[in-house]
Order: structure tokens, then C-alpha cells, then sequence
């Protein structure tokens, strides 16, 4: 349980890191992705755009596992 806590949180760190470059691929413009500023700075938190981004990670692990590329 700790392992996939730590994961997450290494996982939103690098989002964070990387959100100006992500966010001229879409992510936080979609519904459900809230945007607010607080302590002068600009906050994101993409929940529609996670929804997205799971369902694609998904898909394209449900086709390796069919396909059975790394048998």
C-alpha cells in the first residue's frame, strides 16, 4: 500500500515539473479540470484530463496483453 502511495506522489511531482509543456497537449483544458490562482501562482488540478490519460494508459496495455509483444 505505502509502495503505490509513494508512487502517486513521484507521479504528481513530475506532473507538476512538467505541466507547462503538458498543458499545450491538452491537459488541463478539459471539463472536470479545475484552474485557480492562489499565493500568485497558477494551480491546476486535471481531474477529467487523469480520467482521459488512465483510459488511454489502459488501452494500450490491454492491447500489449493481447497482442503478446514481450512473450
Amino acid at each position: 500500500m505505502i509502495r503505490w502511495v509513494a508512487v502517486i506522489f513521484v507521479g504528481l511531482f513530475i506532473l507538476a515539473v512538467l505541466f507547462p509543456g503538458l498543458s499545450r497537449l491538452g491537459l488541463g483544458r478539459l471539463p472536470g479540470d479545475i484552474r485557480f490562482s492562489a499565493i500568485g501562482l497558477q494551480w491546476c488540478l486535471p481531474f477529467g484530463s487523469t480520467v482521459l490519460w488512465s483510459a488511454v494508459a489502459f488501452l494500450i496495455a490491454e492491447i500489449v496483453r493481447l497482442t503478446c509483444l514481450f512473450c
